[in-house]
């Protein structure tokens, strides 16, 4: 085993390699953690993945934030002004921003980092759809011209969950937003050690020295993100929820980022380590469809799914603790402004009986339902045995295919028919802020195949409401309006929500600074 001194020389000398970094002086601090799931997708535009966002929030940085109270606050941006007919936003940039190739951060670098999420991500596509122009009428500022007004700018552009518009260098927001970047060179407060990193095994970050820090205390995806260890490693390889366990308990983990719900009670006893609700609001579970292929191309065999689909064999089979899960009728999460039991009778007050019923009505041939479920998340891999069973007692055929979640990511991207590599249907699961308002909501995109997320359901009824809502500025409008896009996502079952549940995290005491965060954010942490 390494003693501290071998420790420290290891580290240093692992900082003293990459350009631009010092070693650290004293002896480097490392923090160790075991992430939710595998790092394998390195670009965060490309996908939702949520690992994907957290290395995101690593090594790149954002205009604004979100903060624990819902409210966006600045971050790279330092002032902006908004025209009289809400239709000029014009941008300054705060002083002493800099990639990690000490080259600064300019207008041109959000220009193409703005158009390129607005290329992927759900609510950038729809603030697009009112963007007219940008540009740069300066190096330290930038210029957003709308066609028309719309009430939702610093909230698109604040987002602080998947797909989250990171600021990039412009040489590289300039790859095809289709096309996963090659180049990992970020402006935030940690720099990716790309030598090190072996997918399935560990991801390295150095602290970066040259980052300033705003001067706000963190909450949320907003505040001051003050970095105070050397050196954080992704554990990648670790996997088994028990193993994890007694990592952390001989301490040769600092953190478990999601362990699994069976072990909480485990880890709240062991007087050396805390267990902390870090999220604000809850996550939730979703089934998705995929509209494209057979037997999901039919609104009434999604329907007969909607109905079998009650939330609570989910809930007490994959989350089990009580005081942990919680049923919701809403497409948004229950307690924030925009949920409602609106329109959601189809799952709500519906039984098997009548999920075998509308199966029967809708002419279902028999096609097999492929359902993917992936093997290495604890969070949701019970999920989908559960839905095979809902799905054989309502009359489905189902082929249940174990996969670990990259390789579920992966194919989920697949417009293809089964038997070429597609895809019917998966299980997932969102953080509050991704699905709390009908704009943010990817799944409740229903362009078709123009649509950016997965499952790429058609239904011009709720684009046209969708766009009223963004062009809506009156608080009471906009709820009629929801209540109306919940409805409709019901009818035509553009997907299911499966109920809402808390994942907390686990860390040993000697690690400290944690706060209320919209992601898994790991600055203001100090290790003693």
């Amino acid at each position: 085993m390494f003693n501290k001194r071998i420790l420290a020389g290891v580290v240093a000398a692992a900082i003293a390699g990459f350009p631009g970094v010092a070693p650290a002086q004293g002896g480097a601090k490392v923090l160790r953690l075991v992430p939710h799931s595998n790092l394998a997708i390195l670009d965060p535009i490309w996908t939702t993945a949520y690992m994907s966002r957290n290395h995101g929030y690593m090594i790149y940085d954002t205009l604004f934030g979100t903060d624990e109270k819902n409210q966006i606050k600045p971050q790279m941006v330092e002032s902006w002004t908004e025209s009289p007919d809400h239709r000029l936003w014009t941008f300054k940039l705060r002083k002493g921003l800099e990639f990690h190739d000490g080259k600064p951060v300019t207008g041109e670098d959000v220009i193409a980092s703005l158009a390129r999420w607005g290329k992927r991500d759900a609510m950038g596509a729809a603030l697009f759809t009112f963007v007219d122009r940008m540009d740069a009428p300066a190096p330290d500022s930038f210029r957003i011209f709308l066609r028309e007004a719309c009430g939702f700018v610093l909230e698109a552009i604040g987002k602080p969950s998947s797909n989250v518009p990171f600021i990039m260098p412009k040489r590289v927001a300039e790859t095809d937003a289709f096309k996963q970047i090659e180049d990992y060179t970020g402006s935030g407060p940690y720099i990716f050690k790309r030598d090190e990193f072996k997918p399935g095994d560990k991801a390295v970050y150095l602290r970066n020295p040259k980052y300033v820090a705003r001067k706000e205390p963190p909450s949320g995806s907003a505040g001051g993100k003050h970095v105070y260890v050397d050196r954080v490693e992704w554990n990648l390889a670790l996997r088994d929820a028990q193993a994890q366990v007694n990592a952390l308990q001989k301490g040769e983990v600092d953190i478990l980022e999601q362990p699994a719900f069976e072990h909480v009670a485990t880890l709240k006893a062991d007087k050396n380590l805390l267990v902390y609700d870090y999220s604000p609001v809850p996550w939730q579970y979703m089934a998705r469809f995929n509209h494209l292929n057979k037997p999901f191309d039919n609104e009434k065999v999604r329907q007969a799914v909607m109905a079998a689909f009650a939330q609570q064999p989910f809930l007490q089979a994959q989350v089990g603790v009580k005081e942990l899960y919680k049923t919701c009728p809403s497409m948004f999460i229950c307690g924030t402004p925009y949920a409602s039991s609106f329109g959601t009778e189809l799952q709500s007050k519906s039984n098997m009986k009548k999920a075998q019923e509308l199966l029967k009505a809708s002419g279902y041939d028999g096609t097999p339902v492929m359902l993917m479920k992936p093997t290495d998340l604890p969070a949701i891999n019970k999920l989908p045995d559960v839905a095979a069973q809902l799905l054989r007692q309502a009359g489905f055929k189902v082929d249940l295919q174990a996969m670990d979640w990259q390789t579920l990511v992966g194919r989920r991207a697949k417009k293809d028919p089964v038997d070429k590599g597609g895809w019917n249907m998966f299980i997932t699961a969102w953080q509050g802020p991704d699905v709390w308002n009908p704009i943010a909501n990817a799944a409740l995109d229903t362009r078709g195949t123009a649509s950016g997320w997965f499952g790429w359901p058609k239904d011009d009824k709720i684009v046209e409401l969708r766009g009223k809502f963004m062009r809506e500025i009156d608080p009471a409008m906009k709820k009629k309006l929801s209540d109306e896009i919940q409805a409709e996502a019901f009818r035509t079952a553009t997907h299911v929500p499966l109920g809402e549940f808390i994942a907390p995290l686990a860390a040993r005491k000697n690690v400290s600074g944690f706060f209320r965060q919209t992601g898994n954010f790991y600055w203001n942490l100090k290790k003693n």
